[in-house]
């Protein structure tokens, strides 16, 4: 049996997740993922993604976020034109990512053409996939439930286990030459894509009922980090809030349309019945939200039992009340910026490098009474980043805005386990096969911190992968 795996993102960095095994011969590739960062070095990775596709037996991904599904529609533009496994909330999903990008890449096109047509210039900027090729790799997905195995080749078994990140999001467990009556000579690797938390809401804690593995392929995005815990999480919300009131002000939420903004409208309608915060309007100003919305309620199957218990036996929408707008139309979003506080704006992008937060944080961060809540991870180079680090002047859209919004971090509300919940994890399922985990996703530091972390947790055996390396497993 021969087994190598090498990484074309996500290794020693956070975005753009692919990770290519050679198993027997064949390569599956788990995640084919956009970087994201920086805008212009961000392209150009991507642009430089040429993995020869006809060498490709399959591709497994883990859930729908950008930065794990953003190149398949290029992949099979590319002429790739095999299986793309996942679960069926994640098919849903990511679709929804897919089309979104293709979209703002358009746009963005669009925009640039105008700009250099009126300075004279040449303009050779083109998306790297439109609509169609989106269509094309949607068609290619097939679905696959949590807890069922299936072949996807005579040598590999895939199974899915709930990775408790975001909705249909997935451990990927392979088993290489899978032999029920010799289970001893089986080759087992757990990837699993990006790691959530226990009692977070909508959906199920991360699994820990997989056989045991031989190699897991490790994040480490929060791999040196502690979150504050729930309660205290909550607490800072409500005083962000009733502070934000009292000043008439605004608060703009840079959030990533797909979970984050189903979580926090989930917590703001709590907290409102509860009377812990005032009645403000809300508005989610993100099209891609609002219709990721509607996929979370076709999926009950990925809720866990308090959301299902009020979600389908009593008829309360989790996701909407008498305070909330969903904001589709630009004219729409527009008209937010006329209004008057309190209000609070949850937009994308979650990173603050495209998308209407841009417009909202021109028009409202240089104003004292308003709040800007960061709410999860910002990646190097990214405007979040830069407000997050306490920056007193930033470009928004080729302009300079002072920064005299008063900025709130919340990192309660991160979707990723940090260290203490990752070894948690660890330690809940079965590692009596473990030879060896593999740190992806996560900046060097951090990764680091991590490897340390785990060392005095009695896991030795821990390697962080170069972007430049093969591995023989």
């Amino acid at each position: 049996m021969s087994i190598k795996a090498f990484s074309l993102g996500a290794a020693e960095e956070v975005t753009g997740s692919k990770h290519v095994f050679e198993i027997n011969g064949r390569f599956y590739m788990v995640d084919c993922g956009s970087f994201q960062g920086k805008r212009k070095e961000s392209d150009e990775k991507n642009r430089n993604f040429d993995f020869n596709p006809d060498l490709l037996e399959g591709v497994i991904l883990t859930h729908g976020h950008l930065d794990h599904c953003g190149l398949l529609p290029l992949l099979t533009k590319k002429g790739y034109r095999g299986n793309i496994f996942a679960t069926p909330a994640t098919r849903d999903i990511a679709n929804l990512v897919m089309m979104d990008s293709a979209r703002i890449q358009a746009h963005d096109a669009e925009f640039l053409a105008k700009q250099a047509r009126k300075k004279g210039e040449k303009f050779s900027w083109k998306p790297l996939y439109d609509e169609n090729d989106c269509v094309a790799a949607a068609n290619q997905i097939v679905s696959l439930s949590y807890n069922r195995k299936m072949y996807i080749s005579p040598d590999v078994q895939l199974e899915f286990f709930d990775a408790g990140h975001i909705l249909g999001s997935a451990f990927a467990y392979m088993t290489v030459n899978p032999n029920p009556n010799e289970p001893e000579k089986e080759t087992r690797i757990l990837c699993t894509g990006d790691i959530g938390r226990k009692c977070k809401p909508i959906i199920r804690n991360p699994a820990t009922n997989m056989p045991a593995p031989d190699y897991i392929y490790l994040e480490s995005t929060y791999g040196n980090k502690l979150h504050d815990n729930h309660d205290l999480a909550m607490k800072e919300l409500i005083r962000i809030v009733r502070d934000a009131c009292s000043k008439k002000g605004k608060i703009i939420i840079p959030s990533f349309a797909i979970e984050r903004a189903q979580e926090l409208v989930f917590y703001l309608h709590l907290l409102t019945d509860q009377k812990k915060i005032p009645v403000v309007p809300i508005y989610v100003d993100s099209p891609m939200a609002s219709n990721a919305t509607s996929v979370f309620r076709v999926h009950p199957e990925c809720y866990d039992e308090s959301v299902n218990e009020a979600f389908l036996k009593h008829h309360k929408n989790p996701f909407g009340f008498n305070s909330l707008t969903f904001t589709t139309s630009v004219e729409d979003s527009k008209a937010l910026n006329e209004k008057e506080g309190p209000m609070i704006i949850i937009s994308a992008d979650g990173m603050c490098e495209a998308g209407r937060v841009l417009y909202h944080l021109a028009n409202g961060i240089s104003n004292p009474k308003n709040t800007i809540m960061i709410v999860g991870y910002m990646a190097e180079d990214t405007l979040g980043r830069r407000i997050f680090e306490g920056q007193k002047e930033v470009k928004i859209l080729g302009d300079i805005y002072k920064v005299e919004a008063k900025v709130e971090k919340c990192n309660g509300f991160s979707a990723h386990a940090d260290y203490n919940e990752m070894i948690e994890w660890l330690k809940e399922i079965d590692t009596s096969r473990l030879k060896k985990i593999f740190l992806i996703h996560g900046e060097p530091d951090q990764q680091q911190g991590f490897k340390e972390h785990l060392a005095e947790a009695g896991f030795p055996n821990v390697e962080i992968v170069s972007p430049d390396k093969e591995y023989e497993l």
